[in-house]
């Protein structure tokens, strides 16, 4: 089959549509951090816990919706502590956000481990359903019938978030937050709250991100299962010069390329010349097309002016 005749399958856009959903609510969570001015390098760890979380709370016996929620909460947690450890006391958002890391995905791993001791095979839990209800939709309902609900929330997520930014009295704050915390201070906004408030909300949503390839892409937890994704939703921020639509696209574009080696790995498409290459460099093109993309667009990216900056109240 040529490449070009995927275009034109639904099961590709669905796939395709799947592989995207933990990088879109992954990516609005790095997003709305750093519009409040901290970079949250623990979205990785993040996904993790949020993906042992989430699974935990159904394997025990609770419904899904509450895993989801138990997976947010967890993912705010560790936002809590990200935020504690660089906005009041200004500790570096580099080495905190991978402390973050190595601890949500150590804890994460130890407790697996005490809690299923012996166990060689993940246990398994029923994941969300597909959305076989919007069948009936003109054009895109075969593909969103291929979902689960949290995909639904996730692109739902995307035009809620522009809104949220552009009209909302919080999202103004937490624009001039990122861009001037001193023009916030003097307004009579605490730049401590608003930060710590918005990097909270953004680590729930890298833990519900997480808690979709648990709960949804698949039905177990098991180890190494977010395998870089939190690290590439860090790029698709940059891609996306921090606007919430950009990133959307960034994350289905990232998905096409990951859905498409997924395909000439299994030989089930070929491209013209590269037949019989080592799997391996299939594996690496969304991510050397990623590069490539950071590489083009960082350059002309519109940053928050106080992206990665300390602020203590009353200094200028």
């Amino acid at each position: 089959m040529e490449w070009l005749d995927l275009l034109g399958q639904n099961a590709f856009w669905v796939s395709l549509l799947r592989l995207a959903t933990p990088l879109i609510l992954g990516t609005l969570g790095v997003l709305l951090c750093e519009r409040a001015g901290v970079l949250n390098l623990g979205i990785e760890g993040i996904m993790v816990a949020g993906a042992f979380v989430g699974w935990l709370s159904v394997y025990a016996g609770a419904p899904l919706p509450v895993g989801v929620l138990a997976a947010a909460l967890a993912g705010a947690a560790f936002g809590a502590l990200h935020g504690f450890l660089t906005v009041p006391l200004a500790l570096s958002q580099h080495v905190s956000g991978l402390g973050v890391t190595m601890l949500a995905t150590s804890l994460s791993y130890f407790s697996y481990r005490v809690l299923l001791p012996g166990q060689t095979t993940p246990p398994t839990i029923t994941p969300f359903a597909e959305m076989r209800w919007l069948e009936g939709l003109p054009l895109i309902g075969p593909v969103l019938a291929g979902q689960t609900i949290l995909t639904l929330m996730a692109l739902l997520a995307v035009p809620l978030l522009v809104l949220f930014f552009k009209y909302s009295p919080l999202g103004l704050a937490i624009r001039l937050v990122g861009e001037s915390p001193a023009a916030a201070e003097g307004q009579g906004l605490s730049v401590v709250k608003l930060r710590i408030g918005a990097i909270m909300a953004g680590s729930a949503l890298m833990g519900v991100a997480g808690s979709f390839l648990t709960l949804a892409a698949f039905n177990a937890f098991f180890f190494n299962m977010v395998s870089g994704r939190g690290w590439i939703c860090v790029a698709l921020v940059v891609f996306a010069s921090w606007r919430p639509g950009k990133a959307l696209l960034g994350a289905l574009i990232f998905a096409f390329f990951d859905a498409l080696q997924l395909r000439l790995q299994q030989g089930a498409v070929q491209l013209p010349g590269l037949s019989g290459l080592p799997y391996q460099l299939y594996l690496m093109l969304p991510y050397l097309l990623s590069i490539l993309a950071l590489m083009l667009m960082s350059r002309r990216a519109a940053y928050p002016q106080a992206l990665m900056k300390p602020y203590r109240k009353g200094e200028r």
